[in-house]
């Protein structure tokens, strides 16, 4: 696994600038919602821990018709998939790198964005530990979608559309979570177990179906 991972980390970061351009989304959406929104200070301030988990959602999507399609291209999906190793944990190496490469970038530039929303310190600290409890399941969760449109000339729309309506529940038990440590009596506890569950039940199922999606395609 570790060299697995070494090799998936060295690959991210030579395909370009995905975690750059995942903050720049990330920025582009925080910055967009404050017009929608107006000048109140205290509303943004309530609306701005959703407003963190939209930014982040959208931007944990891009990339993700990435993940497979250069292996694709040059040809080592196929040695990858005849390897003697399990399929299922060079998938798991591959969201794990992808995580890194473009989730983590996410979760670091929350701080900065958060203070240009007016949210609270406590506010900050809820979206990032539930974003880090929470993108890895978005990557899990495309990485099934990304192995079902590796074999199409222009899957990366389809992507998106496959992953975006299978993580709304990761991202109401975000803000719910995010809610519950801001507004009393809401609780923080439950939905953040439930985001936990989310992430775990994803890191087995998400892997599992692009393993078998992926040598579907190959046979």
């Amino acid at each position: 696994m570790a060299a697995l991972l070494g090799r998936e980390l060295r690959v991210a970061l030579k395909a370009g600038s995905g975690a750059l351009m995942g903050v720049l989304f990330f920025l582009a959406v925080v910055t967009v919602f404050p017009f929608a929104i107006g000048p109140d200070l205290n509303q943004l301030g309530r609306l701005g821990p959703a407003i963190l988990w939209i930014g982040a959602l959208l931007a944990s999507l891009l990339g993700l018709d990435r993940l497979f399609a250069l292996d694709r291209e040059d040809g080592s999906l196929d040695v990858l998939v005849l390897e003697a190793h399990p399929l299922m944990a060079t998938v798991i190496a591959k969201c794990l790198a992808h995580w890194l490469v473009s989730g983590l970038p996410l979760i670091l530039a929350t701080p900065l964005f958060g203070v240009m929303l007016n949210v609270p310190p406590l506010g900050i600290a809820a979206v990032m530990a539930t974003l880090a409890a929470g993108t890895p399941a978005i990557t899990f969760i495309g990485a099934a979608a990304a192995a079902t449109a590796a074999a199409l000339p222009r899957g990366g729309l389809l992507v998106a559309v496959l992953t975006l309506p299978l993580t709304i529940p990761v991202l109401i038990f975000g803000i719910t979570a995010t809610n519950g440590a801001l507004f009393d009596p809401d609780p923080f506890t439950a939905p953040f177990l439930i985001l936990l569950a989310l992430t775990l039940f994803s890191a087995v199922l998400g892997p599992l179906a692009a393993a078998l999606m992926l040598r579907h395609s190959a046979e």
